[in-house]
Formats: C-alpha cells, structure tokens, sequence
C-alpha cells in the first residue's frame, strides 16, 4: 500500500525537509580534518533542537545516533563515534532526517574532507548526485517507479568508466516511500529489475525518497558486527546522494531541497511545483 498524502501533510513533510537542509548544511561545515563523526552527530543534534524537530534516525531498529556517517569504503549506516577521525582526502557521506509534527524528512549526501582527492572519487560523487537528479526529473504524474529506476541507472551507465574498472551500483539498498513514517512501501532499485514489474503509477500525493548508492568497483557489500554499518566488499569507497520528492496536481517538488529542486530540474526541462509553504 502507497500512503497518498494530502497537501496539508506534504506541507509539513516540507517543513521536515528544510529541517534536514539546515543539518545538511551545518555538519558539511563541520566536516573537517580533525573531527570525529561523533562531533558531526552533535552538530546535527544541535540543529534539530534548534528547530523543534526529532531525529528519525534515532532509535529507529535501535540504531543509536541522530545521523548516519559512511566514511570511504562505508556505503551506508556508518555510525558516529569519538574514534573516527576524518582525515584530509577522506569522503563521507552523510545521511540525516526529521521529524516535525509526525511527519518525515530524509536527505543524503556526499562531502569531500580537506583537499587533494583523486579526479575519480571527484567524479564518482558526482555521478551519483547527478543520477539521483535524473531520477527525481522522471518522478512525474504518470510516470511509474521503474522509469526512476530506468534513470538512475540509464545515467551511470552512459558515463565513462573509472579507472577502477566500473560503477558498481548497490543492489541491496534503494529509495523508498516516505511520509508518516521513514521507510514505506514502495522499495525503489537504483537499477531496472524486469521481474519486479513496472511498479506504482505517481499520482498526486505520491512521496519518495530517491537515493542512489555507487560504488569503485563491486556492487557487493557486507554488514558490519555492530549490525548496521555497510562497506564494501573489495574495499572501494563509496557516494550516497539522496533527496525527498513530492507529486503534487501542479508537478512535483524537492521537499528536502533549500529551492525545491528548481534549478537542477530545470536541467531536465522539468518545471517544480509551488512551495508547500507558500
């Protein structure tokens, strides 16, 4: 079952959005050399308080941190603590939500550390928030979840392979519905799986967040012994970008970005809907 949202709800699904852009904001600052993921979840606690809103990352399956810090080889669930340190030429994605009067936010995305990174990590981070621009453009009334799949991947595939060999696109982890709950049907694969189908059709209400996961090298990962933190399995790093998209009568709009998406859907040739807020 697909949870269809009212306006008045996406409204305050916005409102959690810019939430999460305000923590975005604030740990990508505080992304330096020298600061523990641990500091990076303080800052977000901080910006939460400040705005009156929950995490819902928080004890959510017991996970025990306000963000998720994936550092190099972690794909995702990294969780903060006071012995990672990040390092000039690290990557580290970041994953944050809210929550603002029960309903959710959820945004990703990744961050360079210092200076000095390889061309290719430049270009895997990249592709991967580029993939999941092309995902939101086909998030349009009419269109079906698989032509986000389609996107996505139709993206990485046309770019010229790293010197690592390929993108290796996770399979395990993917978008999903979003709304009076973080995680709810439908799951969305950042790849095209024929035998799933085509998927639900958008409708106005229809809310989703898209978050493609790349890798350098294997799609493969494992879990770690905490039983959240995900790396891969040969070691490469990775990129996660993530964004949550409303359908609305009037077309659809970024909940999670500061100007709803406008300017890179622009790129699309795809028009955003009006503010929520007004």
């Amino acid at each position: 079952m697909v949870e269809i949202k009212t306006p008045e709800q996406i409204a305050k699904m916005r409102e959690a959005g810019l939430v999460v852009a305000a923590v975005h904001a604030a740990t990508r600052e505080a992304a330096v050399p020298g600061a523990t993921t641990k500091d990076l979840d303080d800052v977000a606690r901080k910006v939460l308080a400040e705005h009156g809103a929950k995490s819902n990352f928080l004890g959510y399956g017991g996970f025990p941190a306000t963000i998720c810090t994936s550092v190099n080889d972690v794909v995702v669930h990294g969780i903060p603590d006071t012995t990672t340190v990040l390092q000039d030429g690290d990557i580290i994605s970041i994953d944050a939500g809210a929550i603002v009067d029960g309903w959710h936010g959820d945004a990703a995305f990744t961050a360079f550390v210092g200076s000095g990174h390889a061309p290719e990590l430049v270009e895997l981070s990249r592709v991967t928030e580029e993939s999941m621009w092309a995902g939101l453009a086909a998030v349009r009334k009419g269109n079906r979840l698989v032509d986000v799949s389609k996107a996505i991947e139709g993206y990485i595939r046309r770019q010229p392979r790293p010197s690592s060999g390929k993108y290796g696109i996770v399979e395990d982890y993917g978008g999903h519905g979003i709304g009076s709950e973080m995680h709810m049907d439908p799951h969305l694969l950042n790849y095209v799986d024929r035998r799933r189908g085509r998927g639900p059709r958008f409708v106005p209400g229809f809310c989703l967040a898209v978050e493609p996961m790349i890798n350098l090298g294997t799609p493969k990962t494992h879990v770690l012994e905490d039983e959240w933190t995900v790396k891969t399995n040969d070691g490469g790093w990775s990129s996660h970008w993530e964004h949550t998209i409303a359908v609305t009568e009037e077309g659809p709009f970024v909940l999670t970005a500061v100007d709803g998406g406008r300017a890179k859907l622009a790129e699309y040739g795809v028009e955003i809907a009006p503010d929520p807020l007004g």
